[in-house]
């Protein structure tokens, strides 16, 4: 049964997906940016509803009085595609630092482009810092919008060990704006590189911003506690759910941690 409903998510996901995408395309590109954001939101809210009825999983995300008014930083952990949907229902005007071959895709290029997202050209690190840095800016001097960016880059299981990148750094110390941390442990549900689909219940947490100001290292200290001991407590309470989901290695090497320091 657990592959079926997930071989129907999957395959009526993508189906909304291109669906929505032909269906949508008149109003979205003859609508005034800001407006047209409502087309994305829907998708979002109708994929999560799909992914609720369909796969039996629940999407609960808390703590939106933590976000800040205006421009800020939103920094999620990053373990599965659904970390890269869920989130801009909640936002004004999001938007996402991605890889520069999204936008060659058809229809889903087409779709970013609109919405000014900050394409990038991985090649060389350094020189796409400097130009994510300075697009940033600009776009941010045209109108207050909402930085996505994901620490650790790449999407990792979880429970494993913090990898967190320099560039959210970079950009915390030129853009001085506040930094939302984000912690959630949707892995377990819509693992990466797999096609299963777990029911249960994704809780992903907006913490506390972390204002701006800080040095380097005091903020990435910052960061990274905050966001770890969250995400600790909510694989916590995931294992101690009523049908927890499997636990990947990770996970169950970082629940034993947990219980030998007496927090789990």
């Amino acid at each position: 049964m657990l592959q079926i409903r997930s071989l129907a998510f999957n395959a009526v996901f993508y189906a909304s997906l291109i669906v929505q995408m032909i269906l949508w395309t008149p109003i979205y590109f003859l609508s005034p940016r800001k407006r047209a954001w409502f087309i994305p939101r829907f998708w979002s809210r109708s994929s999560l509803w799909l992914y609720e009825k369909i796969a039996g999983t629940q999407s609960r995300i808390t703590g939106q009085e933590n976000l800040p008014e205006g421009s800020f930083i939103l920094a999620p952990k990053h373990q599965s595609f659904w970390d890269t949907i869920a989130f801009f229902p909640c936002l004004d005007d999001p938007l996402y630092i991605l890889k520069r071959e999204l936008t060659w895709i058809p229809f889903f290029g087409w779709y970013i482009k609109k919405m000014r997202m900050i394409p990038v050209d991985r090649g060389s690190r350094s020189k796409a810092l400097r130009m994510v840095v300075a697009t940033t800016k600009a776009e941010l001097a045209r109108n207050p919008r909402q930085l996505i960016i994901y620490p650790e880059g790449t999407r990792r299981p979880p429970g494993a060990e913090p990898a967190y990148k320099y560039g959210i750094v970079e950009l915390y110390k030129q853009l001085e704006l506040p930094v939302v941390p984000v912690a959630h442990v949707a892995g377990l549900y819509w693992p990466r590189r797999k096609f299963l689909r777990f029911p249960g219940t994704i809780h992903a947490r907006f913490l506390p911003a972390i204002p701006p100001g800080l040095g380097k290292e005091e903020f990435m200290a910052r960061l990274i506690g905050d966001t770890e001991k969250a995400c600790d407590q909510l694989l916590v309470e995931a294992a101690a759910a009523k049908n927890p989901p499997p636990m990947p290695p990770t996970a169950v090497k970082r629940l034993q941690e947990l219980r030998g320091a007496g927090k789990a």
